[in-house]
């Protein structure tokens, strides 16, 4: 069982604060909230059900399935049931709130049937998107939230301390990923990954070895891995470990909801030079960009920075992937893995301070592996400071 860190007093109301804020600005009477990491962030537990937050007031929340867990679990007192989308507007005046004229929902990710019902139970009302408000709060994270991710931090490290002694020449991907996630579970680690979006599937993470970790797959990443089968291709398949290839390790550690992301790379044997000089350039670009972010630094810029080290170090070709490479050094997290900001060209998201990014260059060579690092990081007004701690170098093993 997890140590208990407690809730400081007025977190989550300071959360619904900031956002109403936002509300007002947007000229948004409230908005209704079904999507589980959204519904975590505010009233600190997932249940089936409609987290109505008006413009100003104090949010309720509508529960169909686990009412009394709700109650117990959730940050705030007006926690009620609810069995059909018609009762909506009753029980947000029964709360004492006008039913909005103008409503705010998460459209980027919400399916087109609930849309209809909301629709249907909002006659006259204008839906609108609130979901870009949502994840702009989220990207700054609350000093609560920076206490679960150093301790997520921390855990991800002893899980990662575990792996010398799982990863074994002759042994499948599959059974090192069984053995690696079960220290994982007995940490503390939440199984579930969330992320953003129409099919954003995955897995806890995903260990690859030599070839296999350059296929790209579906997943939006430098890295993908050829799974089980065709109908999934992500992550840890059948091939056995050969000697002298790289194995890639990347993994969030997700604990109390809260995720933090890193890659290492270990190898049985010794790798090629080629490798080894790709992984130096890896370490090279993250410790530059770990020196030089600052808030008010622009995502842009950043990507710019990376992607201008690696053509100097002459691997551009092998930057983020190879055929198809992604273009993006690093990402938000917190209660998703892919969360703003995102570290890319075109965008000119500026930094700030208490945003959690990771930072993850790699570089892909087809027919051989990939190499490269990721760590997780807390921006501060003095630069980076570091969540995710085991050895960056390659680890060598018999």
């Amino acid at each position: 069982m997890l140590p208990e860190i407690e809730r400081p007093p007025g977190e989550f109301a300071a959360r619904w604060l900031r956002f109403q804020e936002r509300l007002q600005e947007h000229g948004i009477d409230g908005a209704l909230l079904v999507q589980s990491a959204d519904l975590v962030y505010f009233t600190g537990t997932f249940q089936d059900g409609h987290l109505y937050i008006p413009a100003q007031g104090t949010p309720r929340f509508m529960v169909r399935r686990d009412w009394a867990s709700a109650r117990a679990d959730a940050a705030l007192d007006d926690v009620v049931p609810i069995q059909s989308f018609s009762q909506l507007p009753g029980l947000i005046r029964e709360a004492g709130y006008p039913v909005p004229r103008r409503l705010g929902l998460e459209l980027d990710v919400l399916p087109v049937q609930t849309y209809f019902r909301y629709q249907k139970a909002f006659p006259g009302a204008e839906l609108v998107d609130c979901s870009s408000l949502i994840k702009e709060l989220r990207a700054v994270k609350t000093p609560y939230e920076l206490t679960l991710l150093r301790d997520a931090g921390r855990r991800a490290d002893a899980m990662f301390a575990s792996l010398p002694g799982i990863i074994r020449e002759g042994r499948t991907e599959v059974e090192m990923a069984g053995l690696f996630e079960a220290v994982a579970r007995r940490e503390g680690h939440q199984g579930l990954l969330r992320m953003r979006g129409l099919n954003a599937e995955t897995f806890w993470g995903h260990l690859m070895t030599g070839v296999t970790a350059t296929q790209a797959g579906f997943f939006d990443g430098a890295t993908g891995g050829t799974g089980v089968g065709p109908e999934f291709r992500f992550g840890a398949s059948f091939k056995k470990l050969a000697r002298n290839e790289p194995v890639v390790v990347d993994y969030p550690g997700i604990f109390r909801g809260y995720i933090v992301d890193m890659t290492r790379i270990f190898v049985a044997g010794t790798l090629p030079e080629t490798l080894q000089r790709a992984h130096r350039t890896a370490l090279e670009i993250q410790n530059t960009l770990a020196a030089e972010i600052r808030p008010g630094k622009t995502t842009a810029e950043v990507y710019e920075r990376a992607r201008a080290l690696a053509d100097e170090a002459g691997l551009a070709a092998h930057f983020m992937g190879y055929d198809n490479p992604v273009r993006f050094v690093g990402h938000g997290v917190g209660l998703e893995l892919n969360e703003l900001p995102v570290l890319a060209p075109g965008r000119e998201t500026r930094l700030e301070a208490n945003m959690v990014i990771a930072v993850e260059p790699k570089f892909a060579f087809p027919g051989i592996g990939v190499v490269g690092i990721e760590n997780t990081f807390v921006i501060t007004g003095n630069g980076l400071e570091r969540l995710t701690n085991y050895p960056d170098e390659i680890i060598e093993l018999p």
